[in-house]
């Protein structure tokens, strides 16, 4: 899912036993093993965690984008994984 780049994206690629294009950020969370954010649109900014967690089949995130207080989001209970930050 990204907000800016859904049509572009359906427009290239097309329909694809391969490629799940998903219409909410929240409907791509159910079943995933992760969350890997790689862009930071404002829609990203103000998460409601608790939803995530409960969405996610393990609560981790790769944060590509470091948009998140890595002691904030781990005390919530997830794995975090900031790229570029120190551990």
């Amino acid at each position: 899912f990204d907000p800016e780049a859904m049509e572009e994206t359906q427009r290239i690629y097309g329909s694809r036993d391969d490629l799940s294009l998903m219409g909410t950020k929240e409907a791509t969370l159910k079943g995933a093993d992760c969350l890997v954010i790689c862009t930071e649109w404002s829609v990203f900014r103000t998460p409601n965690f608790g939803k995530i967690k409960l969405g996610l089949n393990k609560p981790i995130i790769f944060d590509g984008r470091n948009l998140y207080d890595t002691n904030e989001v781990s005390a919530l209970g997830f794995e975090y994984f900031s790229i570029g930050r120190p551990i």
